[in-house]
């Protein structure tokens, strides 16, 4: 049976997009864009006092020995008991969550993006949703991207650069599993027909982790089949929201057990959205994954066949102890690189394929990694391309509170940069808040570079302070 084919959307607004975002110049950027060594810090422009709580924050969430405190006491009863869990949720507020996040609601987060736009820098608006077990969950959840994404109209023009979305989170869990069952099954055993499939880009390759699906699934039954459609339309309703407000939309990977259904899912908003000129929808690809490059490939050349352009966020990954945890419980290798040397070179890569078609006109990425070397390796690469300041096709991210001397060093030199903004009640994104604490571990070199600008900064400023005063 033939692959259904989804009618493409006329989107007349697509081609202010990118436009509306920042104007375009010719000039190139110089590769020696992010060279911290000598000469003003990035943070010359930012408070005195912002500046103090940073450095403290920062030195509370790279102490190991309060954080893996701070982590047993967010996953204790002590969260549950009436008589404590109002002073911790209070604690955690004033601390990590006041430092990763935007604010509890939209008004608080608007106020935290307006200082960012003040600043130089963009946010990218996250509610902070998690899974969905249900459609009405899906609902409930797709009512407040929703929100987020109409609550952009009142803010400046140009300060929020992506709407994102989580599909776990308008999809339920249970069947993204089972979908991504299916079509593993489908890469093994080409003969094997889905019936409800949609004309979409290639989302597995041989290389990839099949091991999850030893045995021949069932097909989705016809309750199954109604809420695969009930999450194409979600995904489809905030896709023309996002049209109507000028905002590209970024669609957040997950763990390869329903990465499948997640590539799927975009892939067929992308055929419905994307046009040959200007990418709209953008999926995900995780650098940390041996066959993120093939795939991430196979995509592209695909969708050029058919005429549209692909955007990409491109990330390291998160997931690494629950994916090689599950492969060794089956006897199979990890999916990921064997050293973070690999995935180091796997990101650049990837970038550098991606920013090549940036130079062409012919797709855009987002490149969210909190590396310096990678943006010093991306930045030499977008000089080498061609690829002028300020063109919306190249843009770099980060999260808030998360190497903020990359942002600014990126800024400086005239990218496009964005800040992954979280909001939401503090218990509400304490999911979020744990992963951060835990990733944290792993991202010390930005952090310590984040803290050595920043003491450097405050001895500049007292030392300017104390000469004024003689």
């Amino acid at each position: 049976m033939a692959a259904l084919r989804l009618p493409r959307k006329p989107i007349k607004t697509q081609t202010q997009t990118l436009t509306r975002l920042i104007s375009t110049t010719t000039q190139s950027i110089p590769a020696e864009t992010l060279n911290f060594e000598s000469g003003d810090t990035p943070f010359t422009s930012l408070r005195t006092t912002h500046l103090l709580k940073s450095l403290l924050h920062l030195h509370l969430v790279t102490f190991d020995p309060l954080v893996d405190v701070g982590i047993r006491v967010m996953r204790s009863g002590l969260m549950d008991n009436p008589l404590t869990r109002k002073p911790l949720l209070a604690a955690i507020k004033a601390t990590v969550y006041d430092h990763f996040c935007a604010g509890e609601d939209l008004r608080e987060a608007n106020r935290t993006l307006q200082g960012l736009w003040e600043d130089g820098l963009r946010g990218i608006l996250d509610y902070g949703l998690e899974d969905a077990a249900d459609n009405d969950g899906c609902d409930r959840n797709l009512k407040e991207f929703l929100k987020t994404v109409e609550a952009t109209s009142s803010l400046p023009p140009s300060s929020v650069s992506f709407a994102c979305v989580k599909v776990t989170a308008i999809c339920p869990i249970g069947l993204l599993e089972r979908v991504s069952d299916l079509l593993r099954w489908e890469r093994k055993e080409p003969s094997f027909q889905l019936p409800w499939k949609l004309h979409s880009l290639p989302v597995l390759l041989d290389s990839s982790p099949l091991y999850h699906t030893l045995s021949k699934p069932e097909l989705l039954t016809e309750t199954e089949e109604s809420d695969l459609k009930l999450a194409h339309d979600r995904l489809s309703k905030l896709c023309e929201t996002c049209v109507g407000a000028g905002l590209p939309l970024l669609v957040d990977a997950e763990y390869t057990s329903v990465q499948p259904a997640i590539d799927y899912l975009v892939y067929a908003a992308a055929m419905e959205f994307n046009r040959e000129d200007e990418p709209f929808v953008y999926g995900t690809v995780q650098a940390y994954l041996r066959d993120a490059k093939q795939r991430m490939v196979s995509a592209t050349e695909a969708a050029e066949r058919e005429g549209i352009s692909l955007g990409f966020k491109l990330v390291r990954g998160a997931y690494i102890s629950r994916e090689t945890t599950l492969a060794s419980s089956l006897g199979v290798a990890s999916p990921i690189h064997g050293s973070i040397r690999e995935t180091h070179e796997c990101y650049d890569e990837c970038a550098s394929f991606m920013l090549e078609r940036v130079a062409r006109g012919r797709g855009s990425v987002v490149l969210a990694t909190h590396n310096v070397d990678s943006g010093r390796v991306a930045a030499a690469r977008a000089e080498e391309f061609g690829i002028g300041k300020g063109n919306p096709r190249l843009q770099f991210a980060q999260l808030k509170g998360m190497a903020d001397a990359l942002s600014l060093g990126l800024r400086n030199a005239g990218f496009m940069v964005s800040k992954y903004l979280p909001f939401g009640p503090v218990e509400q994104v304490m999911p979020y808040l744990l992963r951060r604490a835990e990733e944290n571990r792993g991202l010390l070199s930005s952090s310590a570079l984040d803290r050595q600008l920043i003491r450097r900064e405050l001895i500049r400023r007292l030392k300017q302070g104390m000469s004024g005063r003689e």
